[in-house]
Parts: structure tokens; C-alpha cells; sequence
């Protein structure tokens, strides 16, 4: 079912679902928000940190909570160089199928290593469910928590086997404009196609003068 997600997401849905956060208005300023999902993992995320460093790039990354504990170093690197964290649950959990204590549990969980190595720079805590997948009791219950649910404008699908690095590529140059929130994954999954995507959108991009910041709310 992956093939049928859009890379894009249509103007429409953001209307629908205007609590969340597809996008950012950046005024005049010519910004792109790259975000990475389901680190820290080991060269992946490294290679992802080194890439950015390279255009004095800043991102933000949605962590697993499992994946702190497994690999703090590479957690506090990220933090030292001064990208945002957002939570992506302790155990990248499905909404859809798990009842709401359990899912906010390991939300929470989550949130409790976070917030040991990191501190948010805003009012709101950042949260991207995985899949994208959040009900609406849930969603309740995590903005009274102080979470802002953070989707996207643009999907790689750098994760999709079936895509080849170049067609990646090619997708995300397309569709991401001013203000787009963009995801990529520094998993072992999306490795393939992250590894030759991401170093030509940075590229791409600072040569047609962007700005890469991270998400501050």
C-alpha cells in the first residue's frame, strides 16, 4: 500500500486537518525542514549528521525511544550539534492497533529519555506518530500533554524498495518548496536511497540559495 501514498501531500487534507503540522510559513525566507525518522542508528544517522554539516544544514529528528537507549553517543551527537528531537514513540508503535494507554504509555516512555538529554527549545513538544497514523482521542490527550503532531508536505519514501535512489530523488526535488517539511529516514531500511539522496537535495537546494532549519515551534 506505500506505492499509493502520495509524495506530496494534497492541499486538501491540510485543510481537513489544520491542528496538525504539514507545513511551516517562512515568510520571506527561503527555509526547507529535513526531518529523519527512526534513528539513532549507528553510520546511518552519522552519515546523516555528516551530510548536514557539510551546508551548515540544521534538521530534526524523531527518534525511538529503544534506539536512544541502544545508541546514546550517537543521540547526544545530534543534540550537541544542535538539531531538534521529537518523540516517534519508544517502540515506532501503531496507533491503529493499540488501545490509547498503551500507546500514550509509550509515548511517554519515550519522552521520559528524551527529556534526560534534551530540552525543547519552544512551548511544544514535537511528535510524529509512525505511519502517520494517529486517532483522534490520542491526538487529544497528546496536545494537553504539550505535543504538536508533526507530519509532512513531502514523503521521500525513502524506506520503498521499489524506488530506486534515483527516482528518490528525483520525487523530492519536484515536490519540496518553501516551507516543506520533508521526511527521510536514517534506518538501515532507507539507507540505500537515503545515502544518494540526501547529499544531492542539500545540494540542489543551497545552490538555489535555501536555508535547511530545523523545527521550532
Amino acid at each position: 500500500m506505500a506505492h499509493l501514498i502520495p509524495y506530496k501531500t494534497p492541499k486538501i487534507l491540510k485543510q481537513f486537518f489544520t491542528t496538525y503540522l504539514w507545513d511551516l510559513n517562512t515568510q520571506n525566507e527561503k527555509k526547507i525542514y529535513l526531518t529523519f525518522d527512526d534513528g539513532p542508528i549507528p553510520e546511518v544517522t552519522e552519515f546523516v549528521l555528516e551530510q548536514l554539516n557539510k551546508y551548515n544544514a540544521k534538521a530534526t529528528f524523531f527518534c525511538i525511544g529503544e534506539n536512544i537507549k541502544k545508541h546514546p553517543a550517537i543521540f547526544n551527537k545530534i543534540v550537541s550539534e544542535n538539531h531538534a528531537i521529537g518523540n516517534h514513540t519508544m517502540n515506532h508503535l501503531k496507533s491503529w492497533k493499540n488501545d490509547t494507554e498503551t500507546y500514550l504509555n509509550n509515548v511517554n516512555d519515550c519522552e521520559d529519555i528524551i527529556s534526560k538529554r534534551y530540552t525543547y527549545p519552544g512551548s511544544e513538544k514535537l511528535f510524529r506518530p509512525p505511519y502517520g497514523q494517529i486517532s483522534y482521542s490520542k491526538f487529544k490527550t497528546l496536545e494537553k500533554q504539550g505535543f504538536k503532531i508533526v507530519l509532512w508536505d513531502v514523503l521521500s519514501k525513502d524506506w520503498e524498495q521499489g524506488i530506486s535512489p534515483e527516482v528518490c530523488l528525483q520525487n523530492v526535488i519536484d515536490h519540496t518548496e518553501q516551507g516543506s517539511i520533508v521526511v527521510f529516514h536514517d534506518s538501515i531500511k532507507a539507507s540505500k536511497n537515503l545515502t544518494f539522496t540526501l547529499p544531492k537535495v542539500l545540494a540542489h537546494f543551497s545552490e538555489r540559495g535555501f536555508i535547511f532549519d530545523k523545527i521550532r515551534l
